[in-house]
């Protein structure tokens, strides 16, 4: 063979030989040549919709259009009027409700007294609120066929831009506290929380399930990174991938039917109603008074409400009073203080207290409580004085010595605490909700710090046994009491979502938790709470006999000293089988036997039933319009 041919055979063999060590090489990590093209490839994911437990649609994305008006724009707004057929001077009205409010009126000097104590009155004039300032342009909602209007008469209205987008809406107009807002959504609202300094309300906003689930929500942005040949091969990565995620759909425990019903109710009253299934912890109407929309936060042109909702200090209807205020729960703790005397030998079912005035007040006129179910039927002051008297004190009999006595109290009431706190009371529930407050349980040092000693006595703390003085309770862990009780000592933790996409809540909301308190000792319970809704108890209104139900439940009154009584009442229905648990609290409206009770019934005929018998139909104007605190007086 010739030297030439040689020579090509083995530079052929070389070439053949490198490029088949080129393609055998690993994908992951390719050589960058010129033939090969760095690509990227992003997937955005929809944001999920929201539904009750029924299926209705909550929150969705729906196409908004958006009609922009420069700073410098001169309109002819007659002509602008009638183009888009609206009535006159409605364009100026959408127009000022759409520009910023004005500042908080500036603060008044505290009046100074002259040496005799008297106030000078107050003469100054107030000074002006600061003008209203805008950030241009301003940004009108229309509908499509306005759109479709002004971008066919474009050219008579120059520098007006018509917009079209999909954006975040609330199809419902309730349930405003537990929706809650996307954040992004809400920087109008949070901007103008700020302005106003309005700090304590930016710092208690509430997202709500779409702030809680919006990670779940939004989903995750897919980015690929494929690197490819000139014939859309891809060999291998340049750079790192980030896996796609779609949003997914939230299903919320809520009935809407029966929370746009509770928040009738409610009306404009201050308060809250908690109801929920004992059996899974889901929550099926939450509802914190006075009521707004939810899409009153977050909608294009409605700075004039959200302005109003941040200045209502009386109201405070930011404030999401089942989750994050705390208040004494009145005569309803009762019903715990008797689980956890039972349990601790304290007193037995049978157990008799004289109603001894000269302990506590007791408002009820009724013959004297032979055992707890009388008891629990007139709701006795001074029986559950006893009761707890007998959990805290030492024996009477004892021989001990003072030391031993001050000791031994503090004890007592350590293990009560600790007895109490096992019903997820002092600590967060962990509900699926942002800002959840803990409430409160005083402890021996919170005593020994508050009386400046520590030979305090039960007479000093005995606002415990009525569930008053320094016990807090959220809304949530009121109704999560009753719960426990129809549950006979166990609960699941309250929850908003029942399901995630296609699959069931977050793992820890189908988990069990247990009390200290035995079952035995819940199941005495019942027999009071049903002779409380019975003629002669202290919720006698509000029985549903009548419609074969039989309610358990038990009254209370919040003794307030700046105005009338708050009303409060929990329990659950039907008592045998439990599928409802409400809890009702009504600042200002006296007795709970007369306000918190029958609204709580009528919650639970309509869950139940589905309906209202015609007898108790006056009842929702009563509870609406009337005045509660006057009831019965």
């Amino acid at each position: 063979m010739p030297d030439a041919l040689r020579k090509q055979l083995i530079y052929l063999c070389c070439a053949l030989l490198a490029a088949g060590l080129a393609a055998c090489s690993a994908p992951d990590s390719p050589v960058i040549t010129e033939e090969y093209q760095q690509c990227r490839e992003v997937y955005r994911p929809v944001r999920g919709r929201i539904y009750d437990r029924h299926g209705e649609l909550l929150v969705a994305r729906q196409d908004f259009y958006t009609v922009s008006i420069p700073k410098s724009a001169t309109l002819d707004t007659v002509a602008f009027n009638e183009l888009l057929g609206w009535p006159a001077g409605a364009l100026q009205a959408r127009v000022f409700a759409a520009r910023l409010p004005a500042g908080p009126p500036p603060r008044r000097p505290e009046p100074v007294a002259d040496s005799t104590g008297a106030v000078a009155p107050d003469t100054a004039k107030p000074k002006p609120a600061p003008p209203r300032v805008q950030r241009w342009p301003i940004v009108l909602t229309i509908t499509r066929p306005e759109a479709d209007s002004l971008r066919r008469h474009a050219r008579e209205w120059p520098g007006l831009v018509v917009s079209h987008r999909r954006e975040r809406s609330y199809l419902t107009n309730v349930a405003a506290p537990v929706l809650g807002y996307q954040p992004a959504a809400a920087q109008p609202f949070l901007y103008l929380a700020q302005r106003l300094e309005r700090g304590r309300y930016y710092r208690l906003r509430n997202g709500g399930v779409e702030g809680y689930y919006n990670n779940l929500l939004a989903g995750h942005r897919g980015a690929y990174h494929p690197l490819t040949d000139g014939h859309g091969r891809v060999h291998g990565r340049w750079a790192a991938d980030t896996a796609f995620q779609q949003g997914q759909d939230l299903h919320l425990s809520l009935d809407a039917g029966l929370q746009a019903y509770a928040e009738r109710l409610l009306g404009e009253r201050r308060g809250y109603l908690v109801a929920l299934d004992p059996r899974t912890g889901e929550i099926l109407a939450c509802v914190s008074a006075p009521t707004y929309e939810p899409a009153v936060l977050t909608a294009l042109g409605r700075n004039a409400e959200r302005r109003a909702l941040l200045l209502d200090n009386e109201n405070r209807p930011l404030l999401n009073r089942p989750a994050v205020a705390a208040n004494p729960p009145g005569s309803v703790f009762k019903l715990v203080n008797a689980a956890v005397a039972l349990q601790l030998g304290a007193i037995k079912k049978d157990t008799s207290f004289a109603c001894d005035q000269s302990l506590v007040n007791c408002v009820h006129a009724h013959p004297r409580a032979r055992n707890l179910t009388m008891a629990l039927k007139y709701s006795c002051n001074p029986y559950f004085y006893q009761t707890l008297r007998a959990v805290i004190e030492p024996r009477p009999d004892s021989a001990a010595s003072l030391a031993d006595t001050v000791a031994a109290r503090h004890a007592h009431l350590a293990a009560w605490r600790r007895y109490v706190r096992s019903f997820g009371l002092d600590t967060l529930l962990g509900v699926d909700v942002s800002r959840e407050q803990p409430g409160f349980l005083p402890t021996p040092a919170y005593y020994d710090k508050a009386r400046r000693t520590k030979n305090w006595n039960f007479k000093s703390i005995y606002s415990l046994s009525i569930g008053q003085g320094e016990i807090n309770l959220t809304g949530l862990q009121m109704a999560n009491v009753q719960a426990i009780i129809a549950n006979r000592g166990w609960y699941i933790t309250p929850h908003f979502v029942k399901a995630i996409g296609k699959g069931g809540p977050l793992p820890r909301f189908t988990q069990r938790h247990r009390t200290l308190v035995d079952s035995a000792n819940f199941a005495a319970l019942i027999p009071g709470m049903v002779a409380a809704m019975q003629r002669g108890g202290t919720a006698e209104l509000a029985s549903l006999a009548d419609v074969g139900i039989t309610v358990a439940g038990k009254t209370g009154t919040v003794q307030n000293d700046e105005g009338d009584d708050h009303a409060t009442f929990a329990g659950f229905a039907p008592a045998d089988k439990p599928r409802i648990v409400v809890a009702v609290y009504l600042e200002n409206a006296g007795f709970g036997g007369l306000s918190a009770a029958p609204c709580a019934a009528l919650i639970m005929e309509k869950y139940l039933k589905g309906h209202i018998a015609p007898k108790r139909k006056r009842w929702e104007k009563w509870l609406r319009c009337g005045d509660l605190a006057r009831q019965g007086h």
